[in-house]
């Protein structure tokens, strides 16, 4: 392969749909709006979501509960997925290099499903009751960052 016998992916590159532009095109007289209604008249623009009338789905269904805008979001990682990892010390760094956090800025939480064998430091930004009691356990550290 080079420079000379390179091609685009297939229908990477469609040319533009010309309406208007006569019989012959495909696409001429009406342009592809149809015949009268509301979407053939020049101006016409729909709200997101408009059903012609009809209650549109998002009204239809029913609105419950609350979202509170300054929750605090955290990764979680259980202990089983620590222990299958064998390393003495977890910090977030090692975290984001292993993949198990996406952003160097994510919050971590770890949770206590599954048992340590060996002693390990970890450090995270929470840790739950049993997490923190089952490292402590196995002889380990719970760091809390901040």
């Amino acid at each position: 392969m080079n420079l000379s016998n390179l091609r685009a992916p297939a229908k990477a590159n469609r040319n533009k749909k010309r309406v208007g532009r006569g019989m012959g095109s495909g696409h001429g007289k009406t342009s592809t709006r149809g015949h009268k209604g509301q979407g053939s008249r020049s101006g016409s623009s729909l709200m997101r979501g408009f059903e012609g009338g009809q209650m549109p789905l998002h009204r239809r269904l029913p609105k419950r509960g609350f979202t509170n805008i300054f929750r605090t979001e955290y990764t979680v990682l259980n202990l089983h997925r620590i222990a299958e990892m064998g390393e003495a010390e977890l910090t977030h760094e090692r975290l984001l290099a292993l993949g198990f956090l996406k952003r160097r800025n994510e919050l971590l939480k770890i949770l206590g499903t599954g048992e340590l064998s060996a002693a390990i430091t970890v450090h995270a930004h929470r840790f739950s009751k049993s997490a923190q009691q089952k490292i402590e356990a196995a002889g380990g550290r719970a760091v809390l960052l901040s």
